[in-house]
């Protein structure tokens, strides 16, 4: 079987809202429909979103289970912080010391998709 492309699609019910903050922090633009939206970085789709008008946040690290999330490997992940809070993401756990060789922090994006910012 061959791939011929791979896109994380995201449920939510503000597209803007969803699209704009994946679009901004991939540096990338917004393909938008009625009820999708095509992230393309580089003119690639990288991620998607579906309108899902009753779309309920997963509550983690806490309470039920993650339904998905990004790892996103950056070089300054203080900087990324605050970025990501700027675009509309929520810390959700914070790493001990962001100074460390290797290390994570869980983020909520605005529909309450969590993903993650790493270093090593």
């Amino acid at each position: 079987m061959r791939i011929a492309r791979q896109v994380v699609v995201f449920d939510a019910a503000d597209l803007a809202t969803e699209s704009t903050f994946w679009a901004r922090l991939l540096e990338g633009t917004v393909e938008a429909d009625d009820d999708w939206h095509t992230v393309l970085v580089d003119g690639e789709p990288r991620v998607a979103v579906q309108l899902a008008p009753n779309h309920v946040p997963p509550d983690w690290p806490d309470g039920e289970p993650q339904q998905v999330h990004l790892d996103l490997y950056v070089d300054d992940v203080n900087e990324a912080h605050e970025e990501v809070l700027a675009l509309g993401a929520r810390l959700l756990r914070a790493a001990e010391d962001t100074g460390s060789d290797e290390g994570f922090q869980v983020y909520a994006d605005p529909a309450g998709h969590p993903f993650c910012l790493c270093w090593a």
